[in-house]
């Protein structure tokens, strides 16, 4: 009225006004990507048909995935990030492996025309591109499947959300595709640009950007090498935290309850905790609550109506529920209080999963880190490159972190971005967007280590292999990975800081990975290890299944 204003607000309301900001905001960041992702591929392709079909197959994936989510969501319940993140997912990986594939094809094609040739190009693309890209699809599934191990419902849901999206890009590309192709035929090359080379799958220009590499492998190394690491180096002061307030627009409803709580009734008013004890603990129950240096104060106690001889309290922190001194009031008081009482509450549930998301991360950074490196292995059954491609991943991967430190914990271009600092980042951050960054930088390296056992099977010669592989593979990952930092960074401009984090993360990521590590250090370390890179034992031979990606 004129004279009553009503601002909800409390936890179940900061969560759905957080979760309203975030949709639209996701679907803002997915409209913004569609038009620069398809310039992108006009530029990559030199031809509209070429360059749309990505685009149409991913919204196939796309389709089918939210679909089956909405469906699942009628079983369990499915986070909304579960969609969001599904979405961002299949546009840019449905787009990497289409990009793949139809360059592949298009060179077959050139390779023979005539009639007979259809087929022929179908076939050797599969063979070739298609077992990459089929390896690639499970190597991402394999690092989200890590996700799992962290025992909390809603990031379940959201990887379980992602790897669905990934079955269906990885059906849609390896099945709807060819028979595409296959039906357009010369087609894909309808309304070509000026300097579109349909039929050139070796690129003079990655060639050439090769044998620089091969000549000067400790110049450009070194030199990778020490940029990854100075980005890298502020993930030592790295600080997470579960979200604060600041995640939500400052006119939310939610927002502006919790200021008016804080600046009227105290720091910590937003965050009370909850205390459950036995009746017969009371007493002593409120005596610890009155003393705890950490409590600006305590509500009297509240007895169950059922009957079952329980009692609850309603203390009040002195800090604000995101401040770290709440979490050593919560332990000193789970330390202190008699043995009946549950210390809980909004604020509690936050740290608890803090809590569990600290202690998962190590597990699921092994997990990813070993089923990365087993994959690789059965895919090139070469130890030694299979080793390092795996662990050069981890150099952009901290390189991002490095960077998401001084953006969100630090606040240099929150300004820029339109977001208030937390000073610190968000807790899920590590775990997820780990497993998230590991799964798109192990998709680069197989197309490109892919590549290069196909010419070294060829071959035999370590200098056609690593030239030959950035010949053919170069300019596929440059697109692809110009492709996903577009999407990516276009989530950093709208919306809460999640999503920002999310863009920013995850686009350094995979900006540093494309273009420095797949295209200058894995490179480099072919160069260096020659001939050992693709040394096997004849024991490990016996053992694994044997993958060839030369076409007859």
């Amino acid at each position: 009225t004129d004279t009553v204003e009503v601002t909800p607000t409390g936890s179940s309301l900061l969560w759905s006004d957080f979760n309203e900001a975030n949709l639209e905001a996701m679907l803002k960041s997915e409209l913004m990507s569609w038009p620069v992702t398809l310039a992108i591929l006009v530029l990559a392709f030199g031809a509209l048909v070429a360059a749309g079909l990505p685009l149409i197959l991913t919204l196939a994936g796309l389709v089918a995935s939210a679909g089956s989510l909405v469906l699942i969501n009628e079983l369990v319940p499915v986070s909304i990030w579960a969609m969001n993140f599904a979405m961002m997912f299949a546009l840019a990986l449905g787009i990497d492996y289409a990009l793949f594939i139809v360059v592949r094809y298009r060179a077959a094609r050139a390779a023979r025309p005539g009639p007979d040739g259809v087929a022929w190009a179908v076939a050797q693309t599969m063979d070739t591109a298609g077992k990459a890209v089929l390896l690639s699809g499970l190597t991402v599934l394999i690092s989200l499947s890590a996700v799992m191990l962290v025992p909390s419902p809603a990031f379940r849901s959201m990887a379980g959300g992602i790897m669905l999206s990934v079955v269906f890009v990885l059906g849609a590309t390896l099945t709807l595709l060819p028979l595409v192709l296959g039906w357009l035929d010369d087609r894909i090359n309808k309304f070509a640009l000026p300097w579109s080379r349909s039929g050139e799958h070796r690129s003079p220009k990655f060639a050439a950007w090769g044998e620089r590499l091969w000549a000067r492998p400790w110049t450009w190394g070194l030199a990778s090498l020490l940029v990854l690491l100075a980005l890298a180096a502020p993930i030592l002061g790295l600080k997470t935290a579960m979200p604060s307030i600041k995640v939500l627009p400052e006119d939310a409803s939610a927002r502006v309850g919790y200021d008016v709580v804080q600046a009227e009734l105290g720091e910590g008013a937003p965050g009370a905790i909850g205390v459950v004890v036995d009746s017969d603990q009371a007493a002593a129950t409120l005596k610890v609550l009155a003393d705890d240096p950490g409590l600006a104060g305590v509500l009297p106690g509240m007895e169950a109506q059922d009957g079952s001889g329980l009692e609850m309290f309603t203390a009040v922190p002195t800090v604000d529920p995101s401040d770290p001194e709440l979490a050593e009031t919560v332990d000193r008081l789970r330390a202190d209080l008699p043995s009946s009482a549950l210390v809980g509450g909004a604020a509690v549930e936050n740290l608890d999963l803090k809590t569990q998301l600290d202690e998962s991360t190590p597990i699921v950074v092994a997990v990813v880190l070993a089923l990365g490196f087993l994959l690789l292995l059965v895919a090139l059954q070469a130890p030694l490159i299979s080793l390092l491609g795996t662990l050069v991943s981890l150099l952009s991967t901290a390189a991002a972190f490095g960077v998401a430190r001084l953006v969100f914990q630090e606040g240099y271009g929150a300004d820029l971005l339109g977001f208030e600092s937390q000073g610190f980042l968000d807790a899920w951050a590590p775990v997820f967007f780990f497993a998230m960054i590991f799964a798109i930088a192990m998709d680069y390296t197989v197309f490109l280590l892919a590549s290069a056992k196909e010419h070294y099977e060829r071959s035999g010669d370590p200098h056609e292999a690593m030239v030959g592989s950035l010949a053919h593979s170069g300019r596929v990952i440059f697109a692809a990975g110009a492709v996903m930092v577009a999407v990516f960074f276009t989530f950093s401009l709208s919306g809460p800081i999640p999503p920002k984090e999310m863009g920013i993360v995850l686009g350094v990521a995979v900006l540093l990975d494309a273009f420095l590590v797949r295209l200058v250090l894995l490179p480099v370390l072919l160069r260096l290890t020659g001939d050992a890179a693709w040394w096997s034992p004849a024991w490990l031979k016996r053992v694994l299944p044997t993958i060839s990606f030369a076409h007859d």
